[in-house]
């Protein structure tokens, strides 16, 4: 049996036979030959100590050639174009290869028990009901007796890193409006509508994020776990790339140690609160979001479906650059501050948005370092600005553009909504 050989909690996950994996593939997607490698690494996994030839590779070593094989399956093309068939059987051979660690049971192990499955959520398919994120949940309770306190990460100051002393000066002409909690018919009549952002004020304070979020809390409910990073301090650098790491790695390496700027980003995505509910668990979706410019005013058959959820978690220093998003969006910071900048879209033509069709929505100019001989007509755009403490929620309306710059190390959570 597949089972054989694993704890009973993680057995329990498993369905009953090989042919229950689901190990059927379109052969014009997935060639023959490639399914027979995984079919190899499950028999093997399933035989273990009675496999017949000594020349047969172990379950440890075909499993990861099965996931070696997916990866290059999943770069044989742009990720939009890559076929499902593909990330389901990425999603097999991450379960299959994490199956083997655990058999194997240190803690060394089990962790990379984790990485595998976390690989399979964020580039895979979703299988088996599943299983992914059910067998990650059972080996993180097993991981949670043999971590180190990380106590002393809640201790680790948010200090203010200003790259500029011209985000310390804020003018209050040009402050953002605050409103203290206003209601769902204010909110869509004097901000929604007319696309005017509004500061939010005393909106979240019921969120049990704002209590418990800190470094040491992050590192302790999600150290193990794998995430896209974002090295480089904006996306429109030469040097900006994407890497995987552990969130524990992370905050060491680029908050903690602080050998570059990195941020993790998942950008108009919603990855980590699917691939870590118990953070999800933490926030709530804002009411305001519910609101539409339609007729009625609140949209009741879509609700909260429709609504994006976005984490920005990263260093001081780190900046997004001048831009504007296809959606409405509510800002909200749990820990750390951020200066934001905001300009309407009646002003696009003195922002020089990139020429090309990729970063249109993205301004050329360095909004703390403007090159006026280059952009001359920049500094004749009016703005908003304001700086995000712990519980400000911001709306930023559909096509405002924003430029926002983390003074400390920061988490910040959008929500995005049409």
């Amino acid at each position: 049996m597949l089972a054989a050989g694993l704890p009973p909690d993680v057995a329990a996950l498993l369905p009953r036979g090989a042919e229950s994996l689901a190990l059927s593939f379109c052969p014009s997607e997935v060639p023959a030959a490639v399914v027979a490698l995984l079919r190899e690494a499950v028999e093997a996994q399933r035989g273990d100590t009675a496999r017949g030839p000594v020349n047969v590779f172990p379950a440890p070593e075909l499993s990861k050639a099965a996931l070696d094989v997916a990866w290059e399956g999943l770069n044989s093309a742009c990720w939009r174009d890559v076929s499902v068939e593909w990330r389901r059987y990425y999603a097999l051979s991450a379960l299959v290869a994490a199956l083997c660690e655990i058999k194997a049971g240190k803690e060394e192990n089990l962790r990379e028990a984790v990485r595998f499955c976390d690989l399979g959520l964020i580039m895979g398919a979703a299988i088996l009901d599943n299983i992914l994120m059910r067998l990650v949940a059972v080996l993180q309770k097993r991981l949670t007796g043999l971590k180190r306190s990380h106590d002393q990460l809640d201790d680790v100051p948010c200090d203010l890193k200003r790259p500029d002393a011209k985000v310390c000066r804020l003018s209050p002409e040009r402050a953002v409006p605050q409103l203290v909690r206003p209601s769902i018919d204010t909110f869509r009549r004097l901000h929604l509508l007319p696309a005017q952002p509004v500061l939010l004020q005393d909106t979240v304070s019921h969120w049990p994020a704002l209590t418990k979020w800190s470094l040491g809390y992050l590192v302790r409910m999600a150290g193990c776990r794998t995430v896209p990073v974002e090295l480089g301090s904006r996306y429109t650098d030469a040097h900006w790339t994407q890497t995987l790491m552990t969130l524990q790695e992370f905050v060491e390496k680029y908050i903690i140690n602080a050998e570059s700027q990195a941020t993790v980003g998942y950008l108009a995505q919603h990855e980590l609160f699917d691939q870590i509910p118990d953070l999800r668990n933490d926030i709530v979706i804002p009411d305001y979001c519910c609101v539409s410019e339609r007729e009625g005013g609140e949209d009741e058959e879509e609700g909260s479906e429709e609504v994006v959820i976005n984490a920005w978690f990263g260093p001081g220093g780190t900046e997004s650059p001048l831009h504007h998003d296809p959606q409405h969006n509510i800002l909200v910071q749990v820990f750390g501050q951020k200066y934001v900048r905001l300009y309407s879209p009646e002003h696009t033509d003195k922002l020089y948005p990139h020429p090309s069709h990729l970063l249109n929505n993205t301004s050329q100019v360095d909004v703390l370092r403007p090159n006026t001989c280059q952009f001359p007509r920049f500094t004749e755009a009016p703005f908003q600005e304001v700086v995000l403490s712990p519980g400000d929620a911001l709306f930023i309306p559909r096509k405002h553009w924003h430029y926002v710059n983390s003074l400390s190390h920061s988490f910040s959570v959008s929500f995005w909504w049409s």
